[in-house]
């Protein structure tokens, strides 16, 4: 048996066994209660979504199966946004009609710029041995400030039609296309986390990080790369953000989109101790939490007492752990 599966809490499979089911029963009793539950447009509209906090999710998963946290995602989708806005404005004002050329520069900007604050947390970590907690809340504050300070608070429009209603709401087999490239991060992520030797590694930091030394990983280096993947992929939903609305807006993500990508990598069973989960959990998670606040939305309640039951859901999949980790005989 291997190191990484001779540590996995029992409520880890608890969890993985009951969050199909749990989303079963809910669209089960969502389509007998609303009937608009599972109308194509409403359908589509949880696919969308789903597909936006699966990728924040994968990425923040990396990091907390690391034994790490990063609280500054939220602030890097809606960075990314504004970068991404103002970058092709400033492109179409030199390649004017070069649409695909715009394009390109805009959304390299916006992975650039979840790329420099990805790398930025994970040097801090690695090198400086701050907490990943006390940097990423640094870092989600700066983050936000510069957002702000680039648009003002004001939306950010300017970008090219082939981007915002041949991509951000264009279709292919009747899909929106965040499905397909959520679907496409998390077969990569499948891959890299069982094929490859920093999947292995990062498992093995998050779950003994001094047995992992002693084995010659290099620690610095790992965690740099999960902090630095975090904010690849919560920049890309930013992209993915702008291009459906049609313009950059710095009060995208926010807390919210931090605090859902958490609660899908816990409920989906990533522990908070590290060393444990599966990515392809944590995007079924993603899925469960956005039907749940579809369903919310459509049950007419309270959007400010919506935040309660995430709440109470995290604190039940951590108990579940805790539970599943104590009844667990010791060897």
């Amino acid at each position: 048996m291997s190191a990484i599966a001779a540590r996995r809490p029992g409520g880890l499979t608890l969890r993985i066994g009951m969050l199909p089911i749990a989303l079963l029963l809910l669209v089960v009793a969502m389509s007998l209660v609303s009937p608009q539950f599972y109308g194509p447009a409403n359908v589509l509209n949880i696919l969308r979504n789903a597909s936006f906090l699966t990728i924040v999710a994968l990425g923040q998963a990396i990091v907390i199966i690391a034994g790490g946290f990063d609280l500054s995602v939220g602030a890097v989708v809606a960075l990314a946004s504004v970068v991404t806005a103002k970058v092709m404005g400033w492109a179409a004002g030199i390649l004017p009609g070069n649409d695909a050329a715009i394009i390109a520069i805009g959304v390299a900007a916006g992975l650039g710029s979840g790329l420099v604050v990805g790398l930025v947390n994970g040097l801090c970590v690695s090198r400086l041995k701050v907490s990943g907690f006390v940097v990423t809340l640094g870092t989600m504050s700066a983050t936000a400030g510069v957002g702000l300070m680039i648009t003002s608070g004001i939306p950010v429009y300017g970008m090219p039609d082939g981007f915002v209603k041949g991509f951000g709401r264009g279709q292919a087999f009747g899909l929106p296309y965040a499905v397909f490239i959520a679907l496409a991060v998390l077969l990569v992520m499948v891959f890299v986390q069982r094929r490859t030797l920093f999947g292995r590694y990062v498992h093995a930091i998050g779950g003994n990080p001094d047995a992992a030394v002693v084995s010659g990983v290099s620690i610095g280096r790992h965690v740099v790369g999960t902090y630095a993947l975090s904010g690849v992929f919560a920049a890309g939903a930013g992209i993915l953000y702008t291009a459906l609305v049609g313009s950059g807006q710095a009060s995208f993500g926010g807390d919210r989109m931090m605090l859902q990508s958490i609660a899908a990598a816990v409920i989906g069973g990533v522990s908070l101790r590290g060393g444990v989960g599966r990515v392809e959990i944590v995007a079924l998670s993603a899925l469960f939490l956005t039907t749940l606040g579809n369903a919310l939305n459509l049950l007419h309640v309270d959007a400010r007492l919506q935040p309660v039951f995430l709440g109470l859901i995290m604190v039940a999949a951590v108990a579940v752990e805790e539970l599943g980790r104590r009844r667990k005989p010791r060897v």
